[in-house]
């Protein structure tokens, strides 16, 4: 089978091996922490309804298709990222 790993993937293996990682302490509670902040964030709890460019939602889709992912959640994700000061300007 050949080596499919991107570039970031084989530093992030070569850093392991290296000794670089360390365990986190408090697994448990640092699992329920994390956990309780993805679910918030993560929780969709209000529905919008917006007017766009025919041209714009393919292009979305087209996106949404090659990253695996519903069209909707790249929407959701785009928006996310922008409110909180994430989103980067590929230019």
């Amino acid at each position: 089978m050949k080596n499919r790993l991107s570039k970031d993937e084989k530093e992030i293996v070569k850093s392991y091996e290296n000794g670089e990682w360390n365990s986190v302490g408090k697994l448990d509670e640092n699992i329920k922490k994390y956990s309780s902040y993805a679910k918030s964030t993560l929780r969709k709890d209000k529905r919008i309804n917006i007017r766009i460019n025919e041209k714009d939602l393919e292009s979305l889709q087209n996106i949404a298709v090659d990253e695996g992912i519903p069209y909707q959640t790249l929407i959701s994700s785009l928006i996310h990222k922008f409110v909180t000061g994430k989103l980067v300007d590929g230019k």
